[in-house]
């Protein structure tokens, strides 16, 4: 079968260009940049697209690949990826994680398989295949890889929406990365959480370790990891117990950092604890911070808290007929015989600041019967799964590029 074969002279183009994305090493903390710039212009001459960069900070460029439509009036349609990749620990993988090696079972090992580099060359490969059968849409296509998403997004993504050559790209509908799906199913993400990290901090009075030292700080610490841990295991059994629940619907909370103390036989006089919450779009934002601090009173005097990141916006994609974009996105599932899961996507992509700008975004990876392994060593996709990938997205793209006017667009 084409395209699995070992010999690469046998082998799909659409999966050779795959593999040579793969094998630049835009890892962070200090990815290749300028590497992912010179492939990206190079795949956009070869097709014929317009290509230009963008730094909304030094040495962070963004690549934007446009194909005009014939009313370039029309909102445009929006292919978002970021290109940077999360850091491995290479003595845990049966190859090496840049070379891209892929087995006798079509399986490609690499960083940045499933998150999120397949979906960049799924929308190239996509509008390379439109354009060579002479295809035309009324709305412009644009591609935007955007850098440091996975460190999340402050000198990418979060700026780029707010910078004038985003508003000029008039868009109308954004697709982003998802998740794979081990299922025949294929999950696609209307909404994300809102992710608060903070930190817990607790005061209280020292002495020798020998002592019944009262209001100590420790007791105070565990009384608020407590109070968070017993409303993590409240909702992780709401999700176990409750049908139809997904990751997304509920709240999450986790111990990520516990420090404080000087030396093993003298009660500190402070301690601290920090926590990753991801928590839901139907949660009150003030109902749930009041519950923190509820709990930081009930550990005693001398409790504050802080945020490192608190994300208050809940906006979500309508995934429903009556909102044109969603429809024009399932519809052609539905033709092709997909099952999509529209969900709330459980941890969090640069589709956040898209829909916190007052814009539709979807996150969506073309990846089924495939285990989730984005951040995981021996990440892998296997060869058929983008291949079928990129004809699902021929159909997608095409009918959101070929939406009829909607109200208020001349």
């Amino acid at each position: 079968m084409q395209g699995s074969a070992m010999d690469s002279a046998a082998e799909n183009p659409s999966t050779t260009r795959f593999r040579e994305y793969l094998r630049i090493q835009s890892v962070q903390p200090e990815p290749d940049y300028d590497g992912i710039v010179r492939f990206l212009f190079k795949m956009a001459d070869e097709i014929g697209l317009e290509k230009k960069t963008l730094e909304c900070a030094p040495g962070r460029p963004i690549v934007i690949l446009t194909w005009r439509g014939t009313q370039p009036q029309l909102k445009s349609v929006v292919l978002n990826s970021h290109t940077d990749v999360v850091p491995v620990f290479e003595e845990f993988w049966t190859y090496p994680p840049f070379a891209a090696h892929k087995d006798k079972g079509g399986n490609i090992y690499a960083r940045g398989t499933q998150d999120m580099k397949s979906v960049t060359i799924q929308y190239i490969e996509a509008i390379r295949q439109m354009k060579s059968e002479g295809r035309q849409f009324p709305r412009t296509i644009h591609l935007t890889m955007v850098p440091d998403e996975e460190i999340g997004g402050h000198k990418g993504m979060e700026l780029f929406v707010d910078h004038p050559e985003f508003r000029a790209l008039n868009a109308g509908i954004t697709l982003d990365e998802g998740l794979a799906n081990a299922s025949d199913e294929f999950s696609v993400f209307y909404g994300e959480k809102c992710i608060w990290w903070m930190t817990v901090h607790c005061q209280g009075d020292p002495g020798h370790g020998s002592r019944f030292i009262e209001n100590t700080a420790a007791a105070k610490l565990h009384s608020v990891i407590t109070s968070f841990l017993d409303f993590r295991e409240k909702e992780k059994k709401r999700l176990e117990s409750t049908p139809g629940l997904r990751l997304g619907d509920v709240t999450t909370i986790n111990l990520t950092k516990v420090s404080g103390g000087v030396s093993c036989n003298v009660i500190p006089t402070s301690m601290s604890a920090t926590f990753d919450l991801r928590i839901s779009p139907t949660v009150n934002l003030k109902e749930f911070e009041s519950q923190i601090e509820s709990w930081c009173r009930a550990a005693g005097d001398q409790v504050t808290f802080e945020y490192h990141q608190k994300f208050m916006n809940k906006k979500v994609t309508t995934p429903e007929d009556s909102n044109p974009w969603w429809k024009a996105f399932s519809d052609p599932c539905k033709k092709l015989g997909l099952k999509l899961n529209p969900e709330i996507f459980p941890a969090a992509t640069d589709s956040r600041y898209i829909r916190a700008a007052g814009l539709d975004a979807l996150g969506f990876s073309p990846m089924n019967n495939t285990p989730i392994l984005l951040h995981d060593h021996d990440e892998y996709l296997n060869e058929d799964v983008f291949l079928r990938g990129i004809q699902i997205y021929t159909q997608i793209i095409g009918s959101l590029a070929s939406v009829h006017p909607l109200p208020g667009e001349q």
